[in-house]
């Protein structure tokens, strides 16, 4: 069984169905690389992926556990999305950073949340415990709870620190640690996205279009540590714009058009023989696209 499966996909929006029955499959320490014009639904299925919108029909199964059935309308209660959102991380187009907090707190925050709830309960359980003990042990129990709590707390600020400090050491970005998103490029600010996304340890890795909002200079650096991420442990899907790098990363391809997918397959098979008419077509524009922009640049220069 795969690590991943998405098994028909559907989405409408009023009367205009966007995803039209997509289906696919995704093995651990993979990278999906989905390629496709504007409005054909890409994004809509990231979302979908990142519970961020909820299918209309379909089924998730990640790690032989179905995390997501269209038809079991009770077990997708908002309680329950919210958990399953912890599986993937998503690094959108435009940053989305917190503008008024530090780029270490940008990262740690979502971390920290967790772990206050995570505190929350263990202290509402031994709360329940120290009510149940014997009235005469109560003050030496408590003492006691007091000081688990204590390390408690202590080691979870020092693991959500000492993972942001690696995570910015791994986005190469350890120096603005303090900074705030304004003080940032662009590339900087999209590393620090990935970071933040890699920060609740998700399963699978999505990426929206994430160099779209970037100058052609930053693009590479961005793209340089998304390449970076790539290991037999990350698993990612990537919607992306930039077919070089799709070719040269990438494990599996799906090229989506009109909402349904019309051609899959290794990098080498869909860039380099595809099958579909509308393939073929889409490819040709991007050359044709990446020629024009070539010839700005030389234009520019000279």
């Amino acid at each position: 069984m795969a690590f991943l499966e998405v098994k028909n996909y559907r989405k409408k929006f009023g009367d205009n169905e966007v995803l039209k029955g997509i289906s696919f499959s995704l093995e651990k320490g993979e990278v999906l690389a989905i390629i496709g014009s504007s409005g054909g639904g890409k994004t809509t299925l990231l979302r979908c992926l990142n519970f961020l919108e909820i299918p209309d029909e379909g089924t998730l199964t990640l790690g032989g556990e179905t995390l997501f059935d269209a038809s079991e309308k009770k077990k997708n209660a908002e309680s329950d999305i919210r958990e399953k959102r912890l599986h993937f991380g998503l690094v959108f187009q435009q940053f989305n950073l917190f503008p008024q907090y530090t780029v270490f707190k940008n990262i740690t925050l979502a971390q920290t949340l967790l772990a206050k709830a995570e505190f929350r309960q263990k202290k509402k359980d031994f709360s329940a415990v120290l009510k149940s003990a014997p009235p005469a042990e109560r003050k030496k129990l408590k003492e006691e709870q007091k000081t688990i709590l204590a390390e408690i707390r202590a080691g979870q600020k020092k693991r959500i620190e000492e993972k942001a400090e690696g995570l910015l050491s791994r986005v190469g970005l350890s120096e603005k640690k303090n900074a705030y998103p304004y003080e940032l490029s662009g590339g900087q600010q999209q590393r620090v996205a990935i970071a933040r996304a890699l920060a609740l340890s998700p399963d699978i890795l999505c990426f929206d279009e994430p160099t779209s909002a970037l100058d052609p200079e930053l693009t590479g650096e961005v793209l340089k540590v998304i390449k970076g991420l790539k290991s037999s442990e990350s698993t990612m899907i990537v919607v992306t714009h930039e077919m070089e790098f799709a070719k040269n990363v990438a494990d599996h391809v799906i090229f989506i058009a009109d909402g349904v997918i019309e051609e899959e397959g290794t990098p080498e098979e869909v860039f380099e023989n595809p099958k579909s008419e509308k393939t073929k077509a889409f490819l040709q524009k991007s050359r044709d696209l990446l020629g024009e922009e070539a010839e700005e640049v030389k234009g520019d220069v000279l």
